[in-house]
């Protein structure tokens, strides 16, 4: 065996049954869990004891990223939701259509990395919208990192019970 075989071996395409694609979910989803509007779980972990400078970072950040946010929704929002829905159909249509499992796995985990997403902007929107401080503020993103998570588990579950049903329909076992 020489060492494009080796390499070959290692980095393959087939996703569902690929530790790399694994790895990538994993920390896709572990990511997507951690920063909330680009606020990052630990500062608010540590505002959660509502000492005044945690509060006062907390809210500081919050206020850049909701701007951030919100004006690159505004300016580039629709350029955005359609290269999205472009890259979705496209990948949709390779995986389902024509049979790629490579763009299935990528489909699957870009869609519900998109309503995750989503879910920051619209969350984004609504801050800039009527502003919360202190304990309200930290509340609503504990809320949408437990929303975060749970979509999470669900795409989870959902690609890794599919990645077995295609594993095994591979195997000519259905």
């Amino acid at each position: 065996m020489d060492w494009t075989e080796t390499i070959a071996r290692v980095i393959h395409l087939d996703t569902f049954s690929s530790i790399w694609y694994w790895m990538t979910v994993i920390v896709s989803w572990a990511v997507a869990s951690h920063w909330l509007i680009g606020v990052p779980f630990d500062l608010l972990f540590r505002a959660r004891k509502c000492e005044p400078q945690e509060i006062a970072d907390l809210e500081a950040i919050v206020d850049v990223n909701v701007r951030r946010f919100t004006g690159l929704t505004d300016s580039a929002g629709p350029l955005l939701l359609g290269f999205i829905t472009f890259v979705l159909v496209g990948l949709g249509m390779g995986g389902f259509y024509y049979g790629s499992e490579m763009a299935q796995g990528l489909f699957i985990l870009g869609a519900t990395l998109t309503i995750v997403i989503i879910q920051n902007a619209r969350v984004a929107h609504e801050l800039r919208a009527s502003p919360l401080a202190g304990p309200a503020l930290v509340s609503r993103l504990f809320r949408m990192r437990v929303w975060s998570q749970i979509i999470g588990m669900i795409a989870i579950f959902f690609t890794a019970m599919y990645g077995m049903w295609f594993n095994l329909d591979a195997l000519y076992l259905f």
